[in-house]
């Protein structure tokens, strides 16, 4: 593979690794493509150069999914002996899922990087994510409906459980980190899954020659991603302020004035209510789609909380409105909630008749 794209300079890998120098050790996420073999090979580089700094452990997650998977981490095995990095392979093991395989290897990656991270003492978990995944990922995210949060797409710094998972690459194009390991004369491997058009981020991938015509381009899909982010952190502080104005638990449950919540701006009441239904649900993370339904059902009650109640369950909370109060706690079993759905909640007076006369 060829390119006219400039190599990724000491110089700047010394940037783009700066804020690691003072980690005990870090992990690199290395699968042997090309650009997390110049992950590798420039990460190397670079803490040779330094006086002192983070050890470097280099790891290889075989999924179990394709044969030449063994001799793609051995390859990376090889290299990072020659650069002087430790290196380890961890594999998923069990059995695979029939559906979604992408979502679940990309779960069992991060779980069997952070454990190796964790054993070796590595703060960091780095991988080698770049502008062009920054970008498919923003389409991705817009095609499934994505909130502000899901449309920043991935951050250069996040939280791994207790570690830090870092992306140095995220502003480098995919094609200067190409060029970087034929410069060096680098051996790579490519997955044939990358152009597998059975998924949906290989389909994107291929429209996005189209869509930088259109000046649509990776650049400013990731600048999309920036200001969304921007946005997100705002409201998401604004959130936490009004959380810490309104907001009371006791006793097993969460208390909100009714009134004052419905005349929240929407988003800050949608986010304070998602707060409340995941602090008190016990069914898994609150799904966007019905948490909105929930909100959008809820609000004329809170509007007008004293002619009316109502009563809801969302992902294992339960929401009541009724005495001037939104109330969140942890919903019946589903046995007692099945006799609950079988009482009707007050409607607001001459809502029965004015349904008649539809």
């Amino acid at each position: 593979m060829t390119t006219r794209a400039a190599p990724v300079s000491a110089a700047e890998a010394k940037a783009l690794f700066g804020d690691l120098a003072a980690a005990p050790a870090v992990l690199l996420a290395v699968s042997g493509g090309p650009d997390s073999t110049a992950l590798l090979w420039l990460a190397a580089r670079w803490r040779k150069a330094l006086k002192s700094g983070p050890a470097l452990i280099a790891v290889t997650v075989d999924h179990g999914l394709r044969k030449e998977a063994k001799r793609e981490a051995a390859a990376v095995a090889k290299l990072a002996k020659a650069l002087g990095v430790p290196h380890r392979t961890m594999n998923w093991t069990g059995a695979k899922p029939k559906f979604g395989i992408q979502q679940a290897a990309r779960h069992a990656r991060y779980r069997l990087l952070a454990a190796a991270a964790k054993k070796a003492g590595a703060s960091h978990i780095v991988t080698a994510h770049t502008l062009d995944d920054q970008a498919e990922t923003v389409l991705m995210r817009m095609a499934r409906g994505s909130g502000l949060a899901g449309l920043s797409a991935m951050a250069k710094r996040s939280r791994l459980g207790g570690l830090i998972l870092a992306r140095p690459f995220l502003d480098i194009p995919k094609a200067r980190l190409v060029a970087t390991v034929v410069k060096a004369k680098l051996a790579y491997a490519e997955d044939p899954s990358n152009a597998d058009p059975k998924y949906t981020r290989a389909r994107l991938r291929r429209l996005m020659a189209g869509l930088a015509e259109e000046g649509l381009d990776a650049r400013r899909l990731s600048l999309l991603a920036r200001r969304l982010r921007r946005a997100d952190a705002a409201i998401d502080a604004e959130v936490t302020r009004t959380a810490a104005a309104l907001l009371t638990e006791a006793e097993g449950r969460i208390t909100i004035p009714a009134a004052e919540f419905g005349r929240l701006p929407a988003e800050v009441g949608l986010r304070l209510l998602g707060r409340a239904m995941a602090r008190m649900g016990d069914e898994g993370p609150v799904e966007l789609g019905k948490l909105e339904a929930l909100y959008a059902a809820a609000l004329p009650y809170a509007q007008k909380p004293a002619k009316a109640q109502f009563r809801r369950t969302l992902a294992g909370g339960l929401l009541t409105i009724a005495g001037g109060e939104l109330t969140v706690e942890t919903a019946p079993t589903r046995r007692t909630r099945q006799s609950l759905t079988k009482r009707r909640p007050v409607e607001p007076k001459g809502a029965a008749k004015r349904a008649k006369t539809r």
